[in-house]
C-alpha cells in the first residue's frame, strides 16, 4: 500500500474529525512556541529582512494547521515591539499530503485574517497563507527560497511501510533503516531550499522506553479479534506494518550529523498526555468507568481511521473503536504509559 494513498487525518468539522479531536497536537504546538521564537529573533536579527518566509511541514487540517503561522506573527510581533522596529511581511506555506483537508483550512482563513487585524491592527506587517501539497520527502520549494521550517508530530511517519520479517532485531533494523532513510532525505532538501543560516524548529515522537503509542493497545485488540474469528491474520499483519517510527534520541543526533547539512541548537523532551482537555463531569458523563478511553478513541480515530478503513469493512472498523476504549483504559491509561513522549530540536543550516 502506498502510505500517500492511505494516510490522512479524517477530514471536515464532524465528530470524528481531526479538527474536533487533536488537543494533543495543539499541545505540542504550544509547547514549541518558545524555541520557535528565539529561531525566529535570531533570524530578524540577522539583517532585518522585509519579508519571511515560514513553511509549516505536515500542517494537517482544522485550527491547528494556521496555530504555527498565529504563533510565528505573535513572537514577530513581540520582537520588533522590543526592538523597535518595523514587522517583516510573513509568507506563510502550509504542507500536507494532497489528500489532507485543505478545503477546511482555507475557509478558516477569512476569520483567521480577522482576528489579525482586530489582535495586531496595522502594527503588523502583511501575512500571506498559500498551500504546497506534497510529501516532504521530496523537494517542495525553489532553492535558498524559505527562512524557516517548521514540523509537528509529523516527521515520525514514514513514506513507505518497511518490510522487515524475522525476529523482533531484524524488524526494528528494518524500521530504522527507513526512518534514516526518510530523515536525511528531508534534512538534504530542507538544506537546498532554506537560505543560508536558515533554521528549522521540528517536534517528533521519539521512543522514552516507557509510554505507549495508540498503535499499541490496537494491536491488542486486532490480535484478540483474530482469536474469535472475527477478522482476518493477513489484514492485521498490514496494519503491523504500520508506517510510523520512534526514534531514539541518540539515533536522531546520529542521522543530523551523518547527513551534515544542519547543526543542532538546541534538543528538548517533553511528555504530552493523551487526556489532555479531558473535563472530569463533561467528558464521563455518570460513572463510566471507560469515559477516559472513548476519549482517547476519538483523538486516535481522527488520525488512523483512514488506515482501517482500508482494511476493514465499516462494521469491523467500529467494533475495533469500541474494543479500543476498553484496552486503552485497561492496558495502557491505568498504567501511566499514555502519554505521546516528545523530542523538539532547533537546527541551523550550515
Amino acid at each position: 500500500m502506498e502510505v500517500e494513498q492511505i494516510l490522512r487525518m479524517n477530514g471536515g468539522e464532524g465528530e470524528n474529525s481531526y479538527a474536533n479531536n487533536s488537543p494533543t497536537q495543539k499541545e505540542a504546538i504550544l509547547k514549541a512556541k518558545p524555541l520557535l521564537e528565539k529561531s525566529l529573533n535570531e533570524l530578524f536579527c540577522n539583517g532585518f529582512p522585509d519579508c519571511i518566509r515560514f513553511a509549516d511541514l505536515g500542517c494537517s487540517s482544522g485550527p491547528n494547521a494556521l496555530l504555527p503561522t498565529w504563533e510565528a506573527i505573535d513572537s514577530l510581533d513581540k520582537i520588533c515591539h522590543r526592538l523597535n522596529r518595523k514587522p517583516p511581511v510573513l509568507h506563510s506555506f502550509l504542507n500536507d499530503l494532497p489528500g489532507s483537508d485543505f478545503n477546511t483550512v482555507f475557509k478558516s482563513l477569512p476569520s483567521f485574517y480577522e482576528r489579525l487585524r482586530t489582535e495586531k491592527g496595522h502594527e503588523f506587517g502583511s501575512c500571506f497563507v498559500a498551500a504546497s501539497p506534497g510529501s516532504f520527502y521530496t523537494r517542495l520549494f525553489p532553492p535558498n527560497f524559505l527562512d524557516l521550517v517548521y514540523s509537528s508530530y509529523a516527521l515520525h511517519w514514514l513514506s513507505r511501510m518497511p518490510k522487515g520479517q524475522g525476529n523482533e532485531s531484524d524488524v526494528h533494523k528494518a524500521y530504522l533503516n527507513q526512518f534514516e532513510s526518510d530523515f536525511s532525505t528531508f534534512l538534504k532538501f530542507r538544506s537546498e531550499e532554506l537560505k543560508p543560516q536558515g533554521r528549522m524548529v521540528l517536534t517528533l515522537l521519539y521512543n522514552d522506553n516507557f509510554h505507549a503509542t495508540p498503535g499499541e493497545p490496537m494491536l491488542m485488540v486486532l490480535k484478540d479479534m483474530i482469536s474469535e474469528g472475527l477478522v482476518e491474520e493477513s489484514k492485521v499483519k498490514s496494519f503491523e506494518d504500520f508506517p510510523l517510527y520512534r526514534a531514539s534520541i541518540d539515533e536522531v543526533k546520529q542521522i543530523v550529523k551523518r547527513e551534515g547539512s544542519f547543526d543542532i541548537q538546541a534538543l528538548e523532551t517533553f511528555n504530552v498526555s493523551w487526556l489532555v482537555g479531558f473535563v472530569k463531569g463533561v467528558d464521563n458523563k455518570g460513572s463510566d468507568k471507560y469515559a477516559r478511553g472513548k476519549y482517547v478513541t476519538k483523538h486516535v480515530r481522527a488520525v488512523g481511521e483512514s488506515f482501517l478503513t482500508n482494511l476493514f469493512d465499516d462494521a469491523t472498523v467500529e467494533e475495533v473503536y469500541r474494543r479500543f476504549a476498553t484496552k486503552v483504559t485497561d492496558e495502557i491509561l491505568d498504567k501511566g504509559r499514555g502519554a505521546y513522549a516528545s523530542l523538539l530540536i532547533s537546527l541551523v543550516k550550515k
